[in-house]
């Protein structure tokens, strides 16, 4: 094991709360070991952490996120995903597979959305020209946590949204019955309705085979 993730690992050992840690457990679907640790201490652990260690290139940080990720606690897939936000001026082309295998590795909505929060919908804004080959893979992948992403990149850009692509992936996408996609699809009509919510309404209403579900949480502050 890197020294970097064992020394991590004792520092979070050392705040373990087990309560806490059943109670996440269990909130997950008893998918995922925990250390218990609540998010605004293991954050404030994580980022001084990062500062007095920092890393100097992309292959060492690939390989300790993908160490973190092979370990059963979910606060170090936590970790690995903020790990590789708060290194961003390390990004470049390789990020762009890190990213896809983060999103299909230990995958649940906690993970890809954090991973989304933190590295993929910055990244795109940073290196825009990267967005249509690989959120088109995406979404016409058959992994719904690829799927989801493509849908929900956008989340935040507002005026900068790429209609034509949201329309797009959403359409592509609208027929599937799984759950975290139909709610993918109204989170982002929600997301982009504080914007134009003129677009919203007339999407949905072009759109009558919208799930209910979807079309509920578009129009849900309308």
């Amino acid at each position: 094991m890197h020294p970097y993730l064992k020394e991590i690992i004792s520092i979070f050992n050392k705040h373990r709360d087990q309560k806490k840690a059943d109670g996440a457990k269990a909130y997950l679907l008893h998918q995922f070991e925990f250390f218990g640790l609540q998010t605004p201490l293991r954050r404030s652990l994580s980022k001084a952490f990062y500062k007095s260690h920092p890393i100097k290139n992309h292959t060492e940080l690939t390989a300790l996120i993908k160490e973190c990720f092979a370990q059963p606690q979910r606060e170090l897939h936590y970790f690995a995903i903020e790990l590789l936000g708060f290194h961003h001026v390390l990004w470049d082309k390789k990020t762009l597979p890190l990213m896809e295998w983060m999103l299909t590795h230990n995958s649940w909505w906690d993970s890809v959305d954090s991973t989304n929060s933190n590295v993929i919908s910055k990244f795109f804004l940073k290196y825009p020209e990267h967005i249509a080959a690989y959120t088109l893979k995406w979404n016409r992948s058959n992994n719904n946590w690829l799927k989801r992403m493509s849908i929900l990149f956008q989340l935040t850009y507002k005026k900068n949204t790429n209609t034509v692509l949201l329309a797009a992936y959403i359409e592509n996408a609208i027929n599937e019955d799984n759950f975290f996609i139909r709610k993918a699809i109204g989170w982002a009509l929600r997301a982009y309705a504080y914007t134009d919510p003129k677009w919203v309404i007339h999407f949905v209403k072009a759109h009558p085979n919208l799930s209910p579900l979807s079309k509920r949480e578009a129009l849900k502050h309308q």
